[in-house]
């Protein structure tokens, strides 16, 4: 089947409203993978609609754990290379230093080789007519000694930190290839694993699919109902100035495709939103989601207020943006568009605010959300086993 059907299957997948549908056979036999797919999950083969959900759970899982991996390399690559451009800078002053003091050390020898080095303060005190004027005039001889010796210790400091500056840029330059080779097997394994997806869905008929979208309907309102129970979304925050800028960012993005490792301003994956939003807001806060959740402040699901970042899944590989009323922007996963989803669409990590020290607004009024907002898949690479 083509890349477009199967996009196009993903996209029904993915659909937000779907009719009740009635039960399905069992799914035909699993598609062979290509090559460098990644094996599936062990076990025997999924029953019934429950089972064909946690098989495609687990392949976008397995691709969301793949994205963060590339995403967190390629941060690190950008570091690396800016140090190593860095280092490159400081090593071209080094080694012009060194020249000039390895010119200033060759005058100093040419002069001592032809005769031209001042006497010693002493020996000009011993031949000297008038002693008193040789002693008014060793301060000028004791400072171009002086002279000479600081050109002989720049000399040396300047050869020490060319040759560790030297070593330095080698290490850096070794680390750039280290993390593209990885970040080149890393980008494999995403697309190796995005296709496995494809190769899924495309296996499965109309009504699997829509069956297995009814389902992760069904358990994301059971979910959400259940955060409502427990008072959680109770109380109303106001956002800060800053907050309430990346609320209306992640907006204006609705509508835009998922795409792993994309950070706008045509698609986005769910850290890339979340971040890009932020950048926007006047605020710069790590790329990843998993990043996000480790370096940012945390704060309690109950006391949440929009521009929060509410983070899912163990591992922190998924992210979204907080709008208040118990809801959240996200990218959700391939095959669906950036979109406004429940708090609890996906099983909750916990929440970082990127502004902790802000003053939150005197008012706030949420802006108007597109139509079609809520269309499209609510879930995102995981979901809670079924």
């Amino acid at each position: 089947m083509s890349g477009r059907v199967a996009r196009a299957l993903c996209s029904a997948a993915l659909a937000a409203v779907v009719a009740a549908s009635p039960a399905v056979a069992d799914p035909p036999a699993p598609v062979p993978s290509p090559p460098d797919a990644p094996a599936p999950a062990a076990g025997p083969a999924p029953q019934g609609v429950a089972g064909l959900l946690k098989q495609l759970q687990t392949l976008y899982q397995e691709a969301e754990e793949a994205g963060e991996l590339y995403k967190g390399t390629e941060e690190e690559l950008k570091e690396r290379t800016a140090e190593a451009g860095r280092l490159r800078t400081e090593l071209a002053r080094a080694r012009a230093a060194l020249d000039t003091g390895r010119r200033d050390a060759g005058r100093l020898a040419r002069d001592q080789y032809q005769g031209n080095t001042d006497f010693s303060v002493y020996l000009r005190l011993l031949l000297a007519d008038d002693p008193a004027r040789a002693l008014e005039q060793s301060h000028v001889i004791e400072r171009a000694q002086a002279g000479r010796s600081a050109v002989v210790d720049r000399l040396t400091g300047a050869e020490r930190h060319a040759e560790d500056l030297a070593a330095k840029s080698r290490t850096a330059q070794n680390q750039q290839r280290l993390l593209t080779e990885r970040r080149k097997a890393q980008r494999n394994t995403v697309e190796s694993r995005l296709k496995g997806i494809e190769a899924m869905l495309a296996s499965l008929s109309p009504e699997q699919i829509a069956a297995v979208s009814a389902l992760e309907r069904k358990n994301v309102s059971e979910a959400q109902d259940a955060l409502t129970a427990s008072g959680a979304l109770s109380s109303v925050r106001l956002p800060s100035e800053a907050g309430s800028e990346a609320v209306r960012f992640a907006i204006e993005q609705i509508g835009k495709p998922y795409v792993w490792g994309a950070e706008g301003p045509d698609s986005f994956d769910c850290s890339g939103l979340t971040s890009r939003a932020w950048s926007d807001a006047g605020r710069t806060i790590p790329r990843t989601s998993q990043e996000q959740w480790r370096e940012l402040p945390r704060v309690p699901i109950g006391s949440l207020r929009p521009g929060d970042l509410v983070v899912y899944f163990p591992e922190a590989t998924h992210v979204a943006l907080y709008i208040g009323d118990g809801l959240v922007i996200q990218a959700p996963r391939p095959g669906a568009t950036v979109k406004v989803s429940p708090l609890a669409s996906n099983p909750l990590l916990g929440a970082v605010r990127p502004d902790p020290g802000s003053t939150p607004l005197s008012s706030y009024t949420l802006p108007e959300l597109p139509e079609g907002a809520t269309s499209g898949a609510d879930t995102g690479y995981d979901a809670p086993a079924t």
